[in-house]
């Protein structure tokens, strides 16, 4: 299974990415292990995710995510707020 993924930053920035293990990914960008953008912005959070049915179309998705402006990317992530406390990964 793939997931796409947003967290959002301490500094308030948000990070896009995919991955097969979404608490091993998260857990891993907050122990500085992550991707290289996250390093200096620890504690990340998750804010948004969503299954995706192959790498290929996780990784359009993916592209799609990092495009929107960030007001689309704050209002993506709190519609999708509950889906968070609901289904943890």
């Amino acid at each position: 299974m793939v997931f796409v993924y947003m967290v959002e930053c301490a500094d308030g920035t948000y990070y896009t990415g995919w991955t097969v293990d979404l608490a091993a990914r998260v857990a891993a960008h907050n122990a500085g292990t992550g991707a290289r953008y996250t390093r200096a912005r620890r504690p990340v959070r998750l804010v948004y995710w969503e299954r995706a049915a192959d790498m290929s179309s996780a990784l359009k998705r993916e592209a799609a995510l990092r495009r929107m402006s960030r007001a689309d990317k704050q209002r993506l992530a709190a519609k999708h707020a509950a889906n968070l406390e609901e289904v943890r990964p």
